[in-house]
């Protein structure tokens, strides 16, 4: 097929669109969503320092990638990456990860969590098996991204979470029942370095595709943890049904949107850990999750 702006040889077709796109306008297209996200949340500012959450996979790589080309020349903003080592063993060798950050001249720093919390996520999995690995995957990662960034003055965290994540999310808490997450607000809070997602109204398929052609080393294999995950089962029903209905992530995203914008009473935002002095809410997730793998 022909691109639908010009005579080249079309790169993707957009089902949601109805256009055929060649390279050069899939590129335009695609940089212009992300630009457009970026300038709607006014998610970077003059001064800014910005942490890419760099795993070395296509979505982390591609934000990378794209950040390094729109903020390349000013000299008001500042870029770097942070890769967090969860400790899967034949999982995402943290060297891709540094590889492909000094191939775009962007310094990257690594933790990990041997190193911050004294066990590994094949420790946890060993104890408490894989239902809930994504939970405590995540809550520990979180929490150490974050004190890592605010040790290198980062301002702004910008993670490569698309259109695809994003539905998944929304849908996932609303299966849940999980209204706290539903209705979040997206504010600031002290000791929480905000987030940025420059790709969330973008597909996932449209997210590879420009890591593939900007992009070399990435990761494509999955997490060996991640097939117990109710995500898993969520993106079936979501991509099965969006295919017949093309709108539907996009729907998700802004009823998602539209429910963490509503007002909260006060009184019930972040408050600081009395054990490990990090920003949590009622409870510290991430001291809970320790304490229950550690006693397993």
């Amino acid at each position: 097929m022909q691109c639908s702006k010009c005579r080249r040889d079309a790169v993707i077709f957009q089902r949601y669109s109805g256009l055929h796109l060649c390279e050069h306008h899939f590129n335009r297209d695609f940089e212009a969503k992300a630009k457009r996200a970026i300038r709607e949340h006014r998610w970077i500012e003059s001064g800014d320092t910005v942490a890419v959450a760099l795993s070395g996979g296509k979505d982390s790589s591609a934000v990378l990638f794209f950040l390094r080309r729109l903020l390349g020349e000013r000299r008001d903003v500042r870029l770097m990456a942070i890769t967090v080592d969860e400790g899967i063993s034949g999982y995402r060798d943290p060297n891709q990860a540094r590889k492909i950050a000094e191939s775009m001249g962007v310094p990257w720093v690594t933790a990990t969590f041997a190193d911050e919390y004294r066990i590994t996520l094949d420790e946890i999995v060993a104890r408490k098996g894989t239902g809930l690995s994504c939970s405590y995957c995540g809550v520990l990662r979180r929490a150490l991204m974050n004190r890592i960034a605010r040790e290198h003055d980062v301002t702004k965290f910008a993670y490569g979470f698309n259109l695809d994540d994003e539905a998944q999310s929304v849908l996932m808490n609303a299966l849940r029942g999980d209204a706290e997450r539903l209705t979040r607000p997206m504010r600031e809070a002290e000791g929480m370095v905000p987030r940025i997602k420059p790709f969330m109204y973008i597909p996932e398929r449209e997210v590879a595709l420009y890591a593939f052609l900007h992009v070399e080393g990435f990761d494509l294999a999955g997490c060996p943890y991640a097939g117990d995950a109710l995500r898993g089962d969520v993106r079936g029903i979501l991509d099965d049904y969006t295919y017949r209905h093309p709108a539907t992530k996009y729907s998700l995203v802004n009823l998602g949107e539209a429910l963490r914008g509503a007002e909260r009473p006060e009184g019930e935002g972040l408050r600081i850990c009395e054990r490990c002095g990090e920003p949590c809410g009622k409870i510290c997730r991430t001291c809970q999750v320790l304490d229950e793998v550690r006693r397993s």
